[in-house]
């Protein structure tokens, strides 16, 4: 018997169901891995030798292919793995084939504020407290690789400096670059949230020769926004990832010209480091379904999917399987829709639009929720007038989903403080929208909870879609980004900084970059660039800070509004009540 979600936290729900989970053994064979496909890494999480899948399955017909996204989120989230966990879940009760596809957490909001998005309640993945905490060292890869590049950089920079033309010749071979410092694209990364590390000086003594680096303004991301993952995302094998880690711009010369990983000998070494995490890891619900695991959250500041590579594995072993987009349909959706779909050649069957009471509150009036403080009691005291208000940004998401040609279905992840005029306001708003609606209370009850939503997704499996993007790559950069601005985020048009603005004239000069996609950088909070304007704001103009360029990911990254590639740690972080039981070894608090 599980325990009881609404007396007890996550990770004691967690605990409880790891007791008595299946070994990865008996999870590769329900998933039809065969023992060389397997590569277990203890009892309970392992790595899947994909080439080894792909090879054997090439010729069978591929299975489902669910994308599960969401409304404009509250802080807190809305639940799309934990929805993604219920929907596999249930389609488990149905005595369905199935499959997941979920993003490993950061180590950011893992002490932070969200949590390690394993789900929630009686829908979740486990084990655990591996999952949470470095899991089979994806993320650990990724740094290692990112920060290579720059170790590579800035010691180039220093013997540059240095040594004369002859003298670089003669010690190493290396020819002159120029790099100009003043123009230096790439930072460092490490997983946490750290405001301090946004904008650094560094090689502080390395000046008049000294031997200490060379001093220059510098920055750190978090790992999860590391071209690194981007690439780890979209790779559809190793000879790909070796191609696009070549392309990475680090830096431009004196003359404007890109720098890349190439120029600076570090690609392939920078792809040693990613050898072991091209294979996508593989866990399971609780209910003992299997979760295979690969690339990164953040779609806010990153392209924030799961991989094309265990997309491509998961629909081979699976009849339905269920893949996962960060934050709402204006942003994991879109990047999914018109980024990971174009460089996979997959295209989805079903959309799910994961959607709650207390964010529709919360996009209708309520107070906006503050991450580590008590939630506001309106979010447990029934407001019809606010849910309704609130279905405006819902409506908008739907909307969003169907110029994809796709149908979508609206999941309500329903809590028990959810009231039932509530959840009738927003059915009958999305069916009068022609939207397919499902009431789920997975979170609650488990598998149990889906079997509507799980039969509503599949009924529209079986509708055919007609996908379709939203920009062909010929278009020009500029109307790209205008069109994403006003179809999908509903702006009145875009407004430029001069630094984008030179950029993007740079980067529209230059064949080999502007055919690349675009991978917007925006606030999750809001449709707009202001993460305090809720629901469908209107009125508003979308305003690009700056334009980086990802060539080796393949695409360009316009950056809207304030937001940060770093995020900051909150004043009443998660890590305060993590520990470690001393005698059993067993970690507590992670969530």
């Amino acid at each position: 018997m599980a325990l009881d979600p609404t007396k007890h936290q996550d990770w004691e729900i967690a605990q409880d169901a790891e007791s008595s989970m299946l070994k990865i053994y008996e999870i590769a064979e329900k998933l039809g891995l065969t023992e060389e496909e397997l590569l277990p890494q203890g009892h309970y999480i392992g790595k899947i030798d994909f080439k080894k899948v792909m090879e054997r399955l090439k010729d069978k017909p591929n299975g489902k292919y669910i994308d599960v996204t969401a409304i404009s989120p509250t802080p807190l989230g809305e639940g799309k793995s934990t929805s993604s966990m219920g929907l596999v879940q249930g389609l488990g009760k149905l005595g369905k084939n199935v499959c997941a596809a979920i993003r490993q957490p950061s180590g950011g909001p893992t002490m932070n504020i969200k949590g390690s998005a394993a789900g929630g309640g009686l829908a979740q993945c486990i084990p655990l407290t591996p999952f949470s905490l470095g899991f089979t060292g994806d993320i650990n890869a990724i740094m290692n690789a990112h920060n290579l590049a720059m170790v590579a950089l800035t010691s180039r920079m220093q013997h540059e400096r240095n040594y004369t033309d002859e003298q670089l010749e003669r010690l190493s071979g290396m020819k002159r670059l120029d790099i100009d410092p003043t123009n230096v694209e790439m930072g460092w990364v490490i997983d946490f949230c750290c405001q301090a590390l946004r904008n650094i000086i560094i090689g502080i003594d390395g000046v008049n020769g000294k031997a200490d680096g060379f001093m220059m303004r510098s920055k750190f991301g978090i790992a999860v926004s590391s071209e690194v993952m981007a690439i780890l995302s979209l790779a559809n094998d190793l000879k790909d990832m070796r191609e696009r880690m070549g392309k990475i711009v680090v830096a431009y010369t004196k003359k404007g010209k890109p720098v890349t990983t190439e120029d600076l000998q570090v690609a392939g070494a920078m792809t040693a480091w990613m050898v072991d995490a091209l294979n996508p890891s593989l866990m399971q619900t609780l209910e003992g379904q299997p979760v295979l695991v690969h690339a990164g959250p953040f779609a806010n500041i990153a392209i924030g999917q799961s991989s094309i590579i265990a997309d491509k594995v998961g629909l081979k072993l699976a009849d339905y399987h269920v893949t996962e987009s960060g934050f709402g349909a204006d942003i994991g959706f879109e990047k999914f829709w018109n980024l990971k779909c174009r460089y996979s050649g997959l295209k989805p069957d079903c959309a799910v639009v994961v959607a709650t009471i207390r964010a529709l509150k919360c996009h209708g009036g309520a107070p906006v929720p503050v991450p580590g403080k008590p939630m506001p009691e309106e979010y447990s005291t029934e407001n019809v007038e606010w849910v309704a208000k609130g279905c405006d940004n819902l409506i908008h998401h739907i909307r969003n989903v169907r110029k994809a040609g796709i149908s979508p279905v609206v999941c309500i992840n329903a809590f028990y403080t959810d009231t039932d005029a509530e959840i009738a306001k927003v059915r009958e708003l999305c069916e009068a929208e022609g939207a397919r609606v499902a009431l789920s209370r997975h979170w609650e009850q488990g598998g149990d909870g889906a079997i509507e939503f799980a039969e509503t997704v599949i009924e529209a499996c079986e509708e055919k879609t007609e996908f379709k993007f939203l920009y062909e790559l010929d278009m020009p950069i500029k109307k790209r980004i205008e069109l994403i601005a006003k179809e999908v985020y509903g702006a009145d048009g875009v407004d430029y900084s001069a630094d984008a603005e030179r950029s993007l004239a740079r980067i529209q000069a230059d064949p080999e970059l502007a055919g690349l996609g675009m991978c917007m950088v925006k606030t999750h909070l809001s449709l707009s660039d202001n993460p305090a304007l809720k629901g469908v704001p209107k009125g508003w103009r979308l305003t690009i800070r700056e334009v980086l360029t990802y060539g080796g990911a393949g695409f360009i990254v316009p950056v809207a509004g304030a937001i940060s590639l770093m995020p900051g740690t909150g004043s009443n972080p998660a890590f305060k009540r993590v520990d470690v039981d001393v005698e059993t070894g067993k970690v507590e608090g992670v969530f």
